[in-house]
């Protein structure tokens, strides 16, 4: 590890701990959630080490790791007898509920193979996430509210970035994937902290922007796609630059470009092409298109991974529905690489995407308070799964339409057709 490596993976958990979950003294800070892995990889191992350290001098009270290993995830899958994929550690979904409700923080870890189960029975891999979702789902319940603060950041790692970086030594791809981290999160600058403070303030700027819009719904039009998607009346934009109920500021993502919402979950109308293939469930779905009636899909067609998806969006009533409407700027610095990352931290950053199934609900005013009965009456949706997928590209052009059924170019080629 040489002097410069240290200096900024030093400098991304100082990113992760103080920026990012902005860690409160006396938090308890469990890093590894278990939803859609198993936990920390374990060659996430030093970088954990620094996260604690950091966690630790901020006033931690406790740092609690779960690790994860994708090689005996595999191992469960080829020789677990049938029909056991369900069972899952409860102990795990205990630790994760009790983190929230003690008003703990929370870091997820991401740098898992995209391809680990992509020769698996689909039935079985959807078996075993929709356990996963089911017995994490009361804790999830406090992110929805945002009444925790909590971050999601990647690693490298050997299976991720072979993946990744085929054409690259396999002796150098973990170091390569490394050096990319630490470019899209601003970590090779000298005044990383100043970029991300203006970084910071231009999305709040957008959000402001389009908050006082108030549009009514929002139309995106590319190849492949021409999609209407109407928006709850006390709709907000945010972004992953967000704020705990009790007003503590938070980064839930780093990187980060986007602003989104949440779309009305009866709402959506037309069809739509994905941009960019979507790793999940240990596999990759690829050019896959959807259409949609009265915010519903109906019909789903794919050229890789069809029977996963199908899978995916018959997990539960709100998963064949939008949760939300995310915004990025196709001259993001993480578009301008023109590289897929198979990781959906990164790749949701670098186009316009959509996400299948639970909207947040701090996306509708007063959401943080409301009961899902409630929330769904406004047109929010609820489900288990919320996963993203991208759809943008320097071809599209999003509009708005306002109160009055006017349209005003909200997104014009890609990039933003307004100034903040």
């Amino acid at each position: 590890m040489d002097k410069e490596f240290k200096i900024r993976l030093d400098r991304y958990a100082e990113l992760t701990i103080n920026l990012g979950l902005n860690l409160q003294p006396k938090q308890r800070l469990l890093i590894g959630v278990p939803i859609y892995n198993t936990g920390v990889p374990l060659e996430a191992a030093a970088l954990v080490r620094l996260l604690a350290e950091k966690a630790y001098q901020k006033g931690a009270k406790l740092v609690d790791v779960i690790w994860g290993d994708d090689d005996l995830l595999l191992t469960r899958f080829e020789n677990a007898q049938p029909g056991t994929l369900a069972e899952v550690s409860s102990w795990k979904a205990r630790a994760l509920l009790e983190i929230t409700q003690d008003g703990g923080a929370l870091l997820t870890v991401l740098g898992n193979d995209p391809d680990l189960l992509k020769d698996q029975d689909p039935d079985r891999v959807a078996q075993f996430q929709q356990a996963i979702l089911e017995s994490t789902d009361p804790a999830m319940e406090y992110v929805r509210r945002s009444t925790i603060n909590w971050s999601v950041i990647a690693v490298p790692t050997t299976g991720w970035a072979t993946k990744v970086l085929p054409d690259i030594h396999p002796e150098q791809r973990v170091s390569f994937l490394w050096e990319k981290i630490f470019k899209i999160c601003r970590l090779n600058q000298e005044n990383y902290w100043d970029a991300w403070e203006d970084h910071s303030r231009q999305i709040d700027a957008r959000c402001a922007y389009l908050n006082g819009k108030r549009y009514s719904g929002l139309r995106f039009t590319a190849p492949g796609t021409d999609i209407w998607i109407g928006l709850p009346s006390s709709h907000i934009w945010g972004s992953a630059i967000m704020t705990r109920q009790d007003g503590l500021r938070y980064i839930a993502n780093l990187p980060t470009e986007e602003i989104f919402t949440l779309p009305h979950k009866t709402k959506a109308e037309g069809y739509l092409r994905s941009s960019m293939p979507l790793s999940y469930g240990g596999a990759v779905i690829d050019d896959f298109r959807m259409t949609f009636e009265n915010g519903s899909v109906v019909e789903v067609q794919a050229k890789k991974g069809e029977t996963i998806l199908r899978k995916l969006i018959e997990t539960d009533e709100g998963s064949r529905r939008l949760g939300e409407i995310a915004l990025v700027s196709h001259n993001s610095p993480i578009a301008q690489m023109d590289h897929l990352f198979y990781n959906i931290l990164i790749d949701e950053n670098a186009a316009t995407h959509f996400a299948l199934g639970s909207a947040y609900k701090f996306s509708l005013d007063g959401g943080g308070f409301m009961s899902d009965e409630e929330f769904k009456a406004l047109g929010g949706n609820r489900s288990l799964v919320h996963i993203d997928f991208m759809i943008g590209s320097e071809q599209m052009d999003v509009d708005g339409i306002t109160q009055e059924d006017a349209v005003e170019p909200v997104m014009r080629n890609g990039d933003w057709a307004f100034k903040v």
